[in-house]
């Protein structure tokens, strides 16, 4: 027994190391680490009592298709405890033994170059398994799991490869491939360390050109809600310059009015002045109103709530919005615009007797949280991304040129739907 001690003993760090292996480049199923030290157990003793037979006829060939054979008992036995599918399981397994025969081979070599080669080889194998379970652990992981998603495009050189390896080990005797063949092996070694790092280099470079890809697809689209929501915008922008330039006038025209009515009373022409102020009542002026000290927001607020008045909607409008802003105050009265104007749409469309309004608040605390509150049809739902669903061609254009918005600002943008009564709050 004691003479077999270093063969018992490279097999039990071979098996324990490449357990270790496999636990790193599978997922594990089960949070309980005692399952997986019971399996290991139980496949450890089978093959240290196996291979101790062939150790004491010094068979050293038998006892690596024993090894081959344990491995791939192993294969079966761990994949339930796995949650990677069967294909991924055996890309993974297939990796393992390319990782084991390139640590064999290149352990047994340098092995014989150190005093006591026996325990050398133990340690060799030991300090090679643990470097590579710490690489892949530390750097290769993460990669190597996208990997695994393309298996059916990466398996073939990695199945060539092992072939490769196992036409050398099953060439005749072990000791006599290991040592005549070491510079064949040496080549292969290195050939597979470049197909796996062309793997990953490969699938890495493909999946950032992808993501840019996508984002630039993004950048493009938000580009395109928000040049649309300022085409519209330009349009409303001229329509209240136009009230504005109305009202000046309104303004304009009263103090000449109060000018002669003042007159007429400092005269004593009472009657002139009744039917003067009772001609002006008939008159219906609209009188801006300001709703909050920036210009540009209060603007389209003005025209969205005169809107609504006239179509009936009750609205109650209470904004703390600072003429100075850290976003664009162009972007922010679109937003604005486009989250009154779908409320109002919203109102438009109440049945069942609903009193329609619409409740916008806003407050400034270092950042803004706005709120836009009115009610709504049953029928209004929310995806799975808790973003309002538009039906019909041009619907939907306003609440993606506000989620540009919000993302454009890193902000936040929440809707909800609750007792009949539709709320969004915008945090930026």
């Amino acid at each position: 027994m004691r003479e077999h001690f270093p063969d018992l003993l490279r097999a039990v760090v071979s098996d324990v190391m490449l357990i270790l292996l496999l636990w790193t480049m599978a997922m594990p199923k089960y949070k309980n680490k005692a399952v997986y030290i019971v399996a290991t157990s139980v496949i450890l003793i089978g093959n240290v009592c196996i291979n101790y037979y062939f150790y004491r006829s010094q068979d050293y060939t038998s006892v690596f298709y024993v090894d081959l054979a344990m491995l791939l008992v192993i294969g079966i036995v761990m994949k339930p405890l796995f949650t990677d599918t069967i294909m991924q399981w055996c890309f993974s397994y297939i990796t393992m033994l390319n990782i084991h025969a390139a640590i064999v081979f290149v352990s047994y070599t340098l092995s014989r170059l150190l005093p006591d080669p026996k325990y050398g080889h133990i340690f060799l194998r030991l300090i090679l398994f643990s470097i590579v379970i710490f690489v892949f652990r530390k750097w290769v992981s993460k990669p190597y799991r996208k990997v695994l998603d393309y298996w059916h495009i990466y398996i073939v050189p990695v199945v060539l490869l092992f072939a490769c390896f196992m036409g050398y080990f099953f060439g005749g005797d072990i000791k006599h491939t290991l040592i005549n063949n070491y510079i064949q092996l040496f080549l292969l070694i290195l050939l597979g360390f470049s197909v796996y790092v062309t793997i990953i280099h490969s699938l890495k470079t493909i999946t950032t050109q992808y993501e840019m890809r996508e984002e630039n697809l993004s950048i493009q689209a938000e580009r395109e809600f928000l040049q649309l929501a300022a085409d519209g915008m330009s349009e409303r922008l001229k329509l209240m310059e136009e009230v504005s330039a109305q009202n000046s006038r309104t303004a304009h025209d009263r103090r000449h009015f109060n000018n002669v009515l003042l007159e007429l009373l400092e005269h004593g022409h009472t009657g002139e002045a009744t039917a003067l102020l009772q001609k002006q009542n008939q008159i219906s002026t609209k009188m801006n109103r300001v709703y909050c000290e920036n210009h540009a927001v209060n603007a389209a607020v003005s025209h969205y709530a005169g809107i609504a008045e006239q179509s009936g909607i009750r609205t109650e409008i209470m904004l703390d919005i600072p003429a100075v802003l850290e976003v664009d105050a162009l972007e922010l009265s679109m937003v604005v615009s486009n989250l009154i104007e779908n409320a109002i749409n919203a109102c438009a469309k109440l049945t069942d007797n609903k009193v329609p309004y619409i409740r916008f608040t806003c407050r400034s605390a270092g950042r803004l949280l706005m709120e836009m509150e009115n009610p709504c049809d049953d029928n209004i739902k929310l995806d799975e991304n808790a973003c309002p669903v538009s039906t019909g061609e041009g619907h939907g254009i306003g609440s993606k040129s506000v989620a540009a918005f919000a993302k454009k600002y890193d902000g936040e943008l929440l809707y909800k739907i609750e007792n009949g009564v539709f709320r969004v709050r915008l945090l930026i």
